[in-house]
């Protein structure tokens, strides 16, 4: 069999798995976060993340079945810790009379330094360095300032949307 073709299988079947458990996980961790707060939910996903970039490049490149599998499960459910709270974490940062703004700006925004520069400036550093490593530490560094981040910002759970000043 064709290396390429069984390694492009595998990626897609190896996401399909993950993607299905972050399915479930997503909604676990939203209504964990509404049982103990967007803030820890949130922080756990984050500096989940931190920690396990640095192992699930590794278990990428190991070409066992098993492990890259699970290096995307894993990283997908602790992605779905931060995704199942985020919703109402945002929305719940702004004032009513600011809200849809505030929600909207934060989303653009982060969608520009996370969504658009962030795998061009995880290719350039694996180019340049020939290693994950450099990638981990970016990505790491990304998640742990997300988590400080959700630790540093009010908790909301449990308030009135009109009491939020």
């Amino acid at each position: 069999m064709d290396v390429s073709k069984e390694s492009r299988s595998l990626a897609l079947n190896a996401l399909l798995i993950g993607a299905a458990v972050q399915f479930f996980a997503i909604p676990l961790f939203a209504a964990l976060s509404d049982r103990i707060g967007r803030r820890p939910v949130y922080a756990f996903g984050a500096f989940g993340l931190a920690a396990w970039c640095f192992v699930m490049f590794g278990l990428l490149g190991s070409g066992d079945n098993a492990s890259i599998i699970s290096a995307l499960v894993v990283g997908l459910v602790l992605h779905g810790a931060m995704y199942g709270p985020q919703a109402a974490f945002i929305t719940e940062l702004f004032p009513t009379r600011i809200r849809y703004s505030g929600v909207s700006l934060a989303y653009q925004l982060t969608s520009i330094v996370a969504g658009s520069l962030a795998p061009i400036i995880a290719l350039w550093l694996y180019k340049d360095y020939g290693s994950a490593m450099p990638v981990s530490i970016y990505v790491g560094a990304a998640c742990v300032i997300s988590g400080i981040s959700a630790l540093l910002a009010r908790e909301t759970r449990g308030l009135e949307l009109d009491a939020i000043r």
